[in-house]
């Protein structure tokens, strides 16, 4: 047996499990999530009630978009149904343990690895989704409809992954059309969403880069020529720390939030190190004048345009 999860949807007080939800590719409804079994003819398509219960994920690699989870899943119908007849759409299972086995109730235990497309636009503050999404494995919806057991469906309150925390849930039924099909499937999708722990993200991420701009920042109260090799220090080293940041992540076609950060953080840094280097030539010339107009203006200046800057970049993960 396979079956699947996919990835993240930002997280809202709506988005629950007690929420039914079937839409189709087009937004056509497709099964209420109350619909019985009972109510299906012999006729008409098998409707399954299936219910997923996710005990834990774990090994979540944002980089590599890949992450293991174990968790229960209830098949019941009015006809025979069998674990074969599904499959997981972004993953594999690893093991699927039977628990309950009768021809039209069956409940087991899977153990699982699974693979997301992780989106980074708000690195580090980026918000993902883990998704279990199941599928008939050959039966179209003129064969076999699913719907969702809530009664059976939920994550465990137990459920943890290191360095992220549980947002919004949310479990629905949609129908996917194949390219060269006219019949589409019905597949059901429980969505998870995770994002990182604040004070961690600030931690590791920002405090670093913070310390270096605040010592930058301090340096234009020195008039010294030794200021300059300060600020081409500091420089240096917040280059070495997005280097090492940006690693964390793969390579992506778009600018993220830890990108834009950096640039604030490089303008704020030369433009000190311009003050440093006039403050310098001005020095050897015996130009204190000057000396003392350059470091006026800097001071006054340059930390305002670089607290206006971060200021607008942080409102920006308002939106």
């Amino acid at each position: 047996m396979v079956l699947v999860i996919a990835c993240f949807t930002c997280p809202s007080a709506a988005d629950t499990f007690g929420q039914p939800d079937a839409v189709s590719d087009t937004g056509v409804f497709t099964v209420p999530a109350g619909s019985s079994p009972a109510s299906n003819t012999s006729e008409g398509p098998q409707i399954v009630r299936i219910g997923t219960y996710v005990v834990d994920f774990s090994n979540y690699n944002p980089r590599e978009g890949t992450y293991q989870t174990n968790f229960y899943v209830t098949l019941d119908s009015d006809r025979p149904v069998n674990t074969t007849d599904f499959e997981m759409m972004n993953g594999h299972a690893d093991t699927v343990g039977l628990l309950t086995d009768t021809p039209t109730r069956k409940y087991f235990r899977v153990f699982a690895s699974l693979d997301t497309d992780p989106d980074f636009h708000r690195f580090p503050f980026d918000r993902h989704t883990l998704q279990i999404v199941v599928e008939p494995r050959v039966k179209n919806m003129e064969e076999m409809i699913l719907v969702i057991d809530r009664n059976s469906t939920g994550l465990d309150p137990l459920a943890s992954l290191p360095g992220w925390k549980f947002g919004a849930k949310r479990a629905y039924v949609m129908n996917h059309t194949y390219e060269g099909e006219e019949i589409a499937y019905s597949r059901v999708v429980y969505s998870y969403d995770i994002t990182r722990d604040s004070l961690s993200t600030f931690l590791k991420f920002f405090l670093p880069v913070m310390l270096i701009v605040i010592v930058s920042l301090s340096s234009l109260l020195m008039k010294v020529t030794s200021r300059l090799g300060l600020n081409a220090s500091m420089f240096l080293a917040a280059v070495l720390i997005h280097w090492r940041i940006a690693d964390a992540m793969p390579m992506v076609e778009y600018a993220t939030f830890l990108d834009y950060f950096m640039i604030v953080t490089y303008a704020t840094l030369v433009m000190v190190l311009i003050s440093g280097i006039l403050i310098n030539r001005f020095n050897e010339v015996k130009d204190s004048a000057m000396v003392d107009m350059v470091s006026r203006w800097s001071i006054r200046i340059i930390p305002s345009v670089s607290v206006i800057l971060y200021s607008v970049l942080f409102l920006t993960l308002l939106a």
